[in-house]
């Protein structure tokens, strides 16, 4: 078996529930984070709404108005991990308003740079675990999936997993029912959610083995060298 164990992992959640254990989305998490505890994963779950974190895309918000800004508490969590998995519910076909802030604050970080002059985010990755009763988890996959990307996360196949229920007005994940519990006994979602966390799992330990990414062409302090890293116009002109 491989051996996890030096790996850091931290999942948001992002539900618009005040209280986390309230959170339906919470419970799909806290089954995908059980497999990587069980594998020596050092995990650690946030739940948004127990901190103040306003909206912005600056790394600290109380310098641009706001009273009180958790974020940069969260983001040395971040930082710290090399897996990050995003969970969040449904609301009218997209990720909830509190998701898009998580990912507005994450863009606010991203000129940070590793010691290679790459973005900070390379040689993490990232996952999306989705919850609701209406249609959506892999458009919701897709934008935030995109997102991390887009910042230098790198995504591995299958990086997302997900329940809804019958369309309209139902049960939510885990809600109480006769002889069980809503979404427990879905073979979709539970074999999603165990190869999402395990190919995060292999994934973040095959960059951390390798060092990350090469520093070739991605150098952030040396973009303007176009004929060290090979870039020219039709023209010649660099």
């Amino acid at each position: 078996m491989t051996d996890f164990s030096g790996l850091r992992a931290v999942y948001i959640n992002t539900t618009l529930k005040k209280q986390p254990e309230e959170s339906h989305t919470k419970l799909l998490m806290t089954a995908s984070a059980g497999i990587m505890e069980r594998q020596g994963v050092t995990v650690e779950q946030v739940h948004m709404l127990s901190h103040q974190v306003p909206p912005g895309v600056q790394p600290d918000m109380t310098e641009h108005g706001w009273d009180r800004d958790d974020w940069p508490m969260i983001w040395e969590k971040v930082r710290a991990a090399d897996i990050l998995v995003i969970g969040t519910p449904i609301w009218l076909g997209e990720e909830s308003s509190v998701c898009r802030v998580l990912i507005e604050r994450l863009y606010a970080m991203s000129g940070l740079l590793n010691d290679k002059g790459q973005s900070v985010f390379y040689g993490k990755v990232g996952g999306t675990i989705v919850t609701g009763n209406e249609d959506g988890i892999k458009h919701v996959a897709m934008t935030t999936g995109f997102a991390l990307n887009h910042l230098g996360y790198t995504i591995p196949p299958q990086a997302d997993c997900g329940w809804i229920g019958e369309a309209g007005p139902g049960p939510s994940f885990g809600d109480a029912l006769d002889g069980g519990r809503a979404g427990f006994d879905n073979d979709f979602t539970r074999t999603n959610t165990t190869i999402m966390t395990w190919n995060l799992m292999h994934l973040a330990k095959m960059l951390k083995d390798a060092g990350g990414y090469p520093g070739e062409g991605n150098d952030r302090n040396a973009l303007g060298d176009g004929e060290r890293f090979g870039f020219s116009y039709p023209d010649g002109s660099r």
